[in-house]
């Protein structure tokens, strides 16, 4: 499980949010042991937006959920760190899949992780209020999961993890299953309300486009075993328009870039 502590802001910047030393995660199958993490380490500053890419099969899923506790690994440390001593640190996860209770109201989905946590009635309101207002639900509170479109729900989906208020965010690829249209509207929704909580992010995607627009930083895996191959920082000022952004020529430039480091992982992914 991960470690979790408080830590100081330096003058050199902001404390490392989470810390990743030479993890590794193996899987005993039927063929033998499968080495799916290999020696990763890196650091993601308190506050960041940290996205991951890397052909299908390396490891991205792992990590996250080794973050989030649902995995255990195989060797290495995970210190997970924010700069207040007020709790042990929380996190929200966003699946690819479709993660509501089918039997709950919008406004229920939301408010699940609160009422989990016993939060009083009136911070349920107001901050499943709030995120239904930021993510264009609001009009739909009472509906149910069945009576919505798969891009609505992913904005359940992000409503209640933000309205959860964790101090780090995991997202396993939430938009992949989403048309481009959609896609585009919850990546704006997802900029301007991350802008104004400013927590750690984790997002995994498939989408070079999509690391670079949303992300801080891009780290590139290889192929299976999953190694950090390129850790790119991505320079574009926030807050960010989503396609202001795509008309600038280092936009492309560096998308060009990224995509000419992870083409042969994922060539050889696939082969």
């Amino acid at each position: 499980m991960p470690q979790q502590s408080p830590t100081p802001a330096t003058d050199s910047g902001p404390a490392p949010g989470i810390t990743i030393t030479d993890l590794v995660k193996t899987f005993e199958t039927p063929d033998g042991v499968v080495t799916a993490v290999d020696n990763v380490s890196l650091h993601v500053p308190e506050g960041s937006f940290f996205t991951i890419v890397g052909p299908s099969g390396c490891g991205k899923t792992t990590i996250i959920r080794m973050l989030a506790g649902l995995e255990d690994p195989t060797s290495g440390q995970m210190d997970i760190r924010k700069s207040s001593d007020d709790g042990p640190v929380t996190n929200s996860m966003v699946f690819q899949g479709d993660s509501l209770f089918p039997w709950m109201t919008v406004w229920d989905n939301a408010a699940y992780g609160l009422h989990m946590r016993h939060a009083p009635k009136s911070e349920i309101r107001d901050q499943v209020g709030h995120y239904l207002d930021k993510t264009g639900l609001t009009r739909f509170a009472k509906a149910y999961p069945h009576q919505l479109s798969g891009g609505m729900r992913q904005r359940v989906s992000i409503a209640r993890a933000f309205a959860n208020d964790p101090d780090v965010f995991y997202m396993d690829e939430p938009f992949s299953a989403l048309d481009e249209q959609n896609k585009t509207i919850l990546q704006e929704e997802l900029l301007r309300t991350w802008e104004e909580s400013r927590k750690t992010v984790i997002f995994i995607t498939h989408s070079v486009d999509e690391a670079v627009t949303l992300g801080d930083q891009v780290m590139i895996m290889t192929g299976r075993p999953g190694r950090v191959k390129q850790l790119v920082d991505v320079p574009f000022d926030r807050p960010r328009s989503v396609l202001e952004l795509r008309r600038q020529p280092e936009y492309g430039e560096m998308i060009y870039d990224i995509w000419g480091s992870l083409k042969d992982e994922v060539g050889g992914a696939a082969a």
